[in-house]
């Protein structure tokens, strides 16, 4: 009968594995879509949706590690339960917190956390923290630009960030990209400066050409040049009025 309860341990292991796993999976596209929405400006306010839900996965996945912790001390046996579960499941906890995963995760938590209650300082620090613990994830970085810029309104600060984040790693091509051209935005809606944004876009042509990013900085370069074009048309034609009325 013992042998029964084992097999019956087992297999209960095994499906808490399994929706361990796929757990960890609905997070990870979880976090996909909350940086392609910060990418879009989150144009549809749906990054608290959707920050809200990987909030409630990975606490439904941390309840999956805990009872998983349980389940594989009954399979060692009913005496290793009675005297060493409790140790056993503190250690193998810890070993669950302590991935890299989990630690981006709470840190980036107490980043937006304090965020949210005005505490800038504090959750530039926070993200500071993040950017160390993941080295290539972006996204720490976007979001201190983003306090520096809207937040403080510290433009300058916001694009001192954003450099220093494009030298410090050897980014994939995506993420260097997505660096200038937040980086030339800075520069032209912000400090109007349009040489300079110009510079960084045909800089996004000479270094990834042949890519999307290429096209897109082109098209930029044509969307600014129609645009002072008409500008100057208007000012051209203000400057007529002007005159034909004095």
């Amino acid at each position: 009968m013992k042998w029964i309860g084992y097999g019956l341990l087992a297999l209960a292991l095994g499906s808490v594995w399994f929706f361990f796993a796929k757990s960890g999976k609905e997070s990870e596209e979880l976090k996909r879509q909350i940086t392609v929405q910060y990418e879009k400006g989150d144009p549809d306010g749906k990054v608290a949706d959707l920050e809200s839900q990987l909030q409630s996965n990975d606490n439904e996945r941390t309840f999956q590690g805990v009872l998983m912790t349980f389940l594989t001390a009954g399979v060692v046996g009913i005496l290793f339960v009675v005297f060493v579960l409790p140790f056993f499941a503190q250690r193998a906890t810890h070993a669950i917190y302590d991935s890299a995963e989990m630690i981006e995760k709470d840190v980036m938590h107490s980043a937006r956390s304090l965020l949210a209650q005005g505490e800038y300082e504090g959750a530039i620090e926070a993200f500071k923290q993040a950017a160390a613990a993941e080295p290539l994830n972006r996204l720490p970085w976007v979001e201190i630009a983003k306090i520096q810029k809207t937040n403080l309104g510290d433009a300058a600060a916001a694009i001192a960030t954003i450099r220093y984040a494009l030298e410090s790693q050897a980014w994939e091509v995506n993420d260097a990209a997505y660096f200038l051209f937040r980086l030339a935005e800075l520069y032209d809606e912000v400090e109007g400066n349009r040489e300079s944004a110009i510079a960084i876009m045909h800089q996004v042509i000479e270094q990834f050409p042949e890519t999307r990013h290429s096209a897109n900085a082109n098209h930029k370069l044509h969307e600014w040049k129609l645009a002072d074009a008409a500008a100057q048309a208007a000012a051209e034609e203000a400057e007529y009025q002007a005159r034909a009325q004095a």
